[in-house]
């Protein structure tokens, strides 16, 4: 099957998984997005079963992806939305099968696979991307607004936060301690810090992490730090938590002439857990309410009134899907390149090692 469409052609989806990434996240955005249909859903709960078809009474329901394989000419497009372990296999198996393919991040373990699958698909003439819709987040639009039209100067440090408080564990693969799960929250939240990082700044050269288990019974890492130092100079700060029972500010950006601080999360997440859609005329989608804006300023605390609002761009989760939808239609790159999530695996990779070995660890960036 070849990697482009006509444009008079639906893309035809099969969407593997339905549970948080696959309900919440990809189905909706998928069945919002002109050009693509859902046409299929894997998922052998019976339960989750019943909510798709409530959800999408037109969808055809399977219990497992080998079901699409044998139907690869009757789709366009296969999403993986499974646990984190099945992702290799699965997108492996997709591009054998020709199908472009979408992988829920993180892509892989390991850079190492995340470098085959990109060869893979390559060699396959195929699409390969990774879900990083933490890029279309209404406070990154913003910041790389911002840094686009040199309002901070040159940028010294980027701080970045997802922080939560939940301090009784939820259970499930994301809390295992089996390294064959990728849990924790470095390869969870830390896939979106350091996709972030990577896209404002580029390359890193130098990571130094500390990652502790601090929930009894917990089996894998809920809080987490990150320090990047980039080639070009600037360096990263990230933390992800569970444990933070103050949160900080999402984004804290300190430039030569100026900073912003931005708190709060971005408004889209918990719209699609409340069942709003992109085009429902309810609501102005990822609109925040002037309260919530960042300030850009500086000598003073934007806490106590300093620096001046900036409005925030309204976030933006549809715009990934109709990218590969153009991706497939016209051959235009993918929104997000399988070269890219190994170049996050790098650092997410040393920053365990530097966690593990309480030390300093050097990348080598290609010259």
């Amino acid at each position: 099957m070849d990697a482009t469409h006509d444009s008079s052609t639906t893309v035809r989806v099969g969407l593997i998984g339905y549970g948080l990434a696959g309900s919440v996240f990809h189905a909706p955005l998928i069945a919002a997005t002109e050009g693509l249909t859902l046409d299929t859903i894997v998922t052998s709960s019976p339960e989750r079963q019943q909510q798709a078809r409530a959800e999408f009474p037109d969808v055809r329901l399977v219990d497992s992806a080998y079901e699409l394989w044998g139907r690869a000419d009757e789709l366009d497009l296969i999403v993986i939305a499974s646990p984190n372990r099945s992702h290799v296999p699965l997108a492996r198996a997709a591009l054998e099968a020709g199908l472009p393919t979408v992988v829920d991040k993180p892509l892989a373990a390991t850079a190492a696979e995340a470098e085959g699958l990109a060869a893979l698909a390559e060699s396959r003439g195929l699409l390969l991307s990774v879900f990083q819709n933490r890029r279309w987040d209404n406070d990154f639009r913003t910041l790389r607004k911002l840094l686009a039209e040199g309002a901070l100067g040159e940028v010294q440090r980027f701080e970045s936060r997802f922080e939560r408080w939940r301090p009784q564990l939820k259970g499930g693969w994301r809390e295992s301690g089996d390294p064959a799960e990728i849990g924790g929250l470095l390869y969870d939240l830390g896939s979106h810090l350091v996709d972030q990082a990577l896209t404002l700044f580029g390359p890193v050269e130098s990571v130094y992490a500390e990652a502790d288990v601090r929930r009894p019974e917990a089996r894998t890492d809920d809080d987490t730090f990150i320090a990047l130092t980039h080639t070009g100079g600037v360096r990263s700060h990230l933390w992800m938590s569970a444990t933070t029972a103050q949160l900080g500010p999402r984004f804290r950006v300190l430039g030569s002439e100026s900073g912003y601080v931005k708190y709060g999360l971005d408004p889209q997440e918990a719209a699609l857990r409340d069942g709003l859609r992109p085009g429902d005329p309810s609501a102005e989608w990822g609109a925040e309410p002037e309260g919530d804006w960042g300030r850009l300023g500086a000598g003073e605390s934007p806490l106590t009134g300093g620096g001046t609002p900036v409005p925030t761009l309204h976030g933006d989760y549809p715009a990934y899907y109709a990218d590969i939808a153009a991706a497939l239609r016209d051959g235009t790159p993918p929104p997000v390149t399988a070269a890219e999530a190994a170049a996050a695996l790098h650092v997410l990779e040393a920053a365990r090692l530097s966690a593990a070995e309480r030390r300093t660890v050097r990348i080598e960036v290609p010259a």
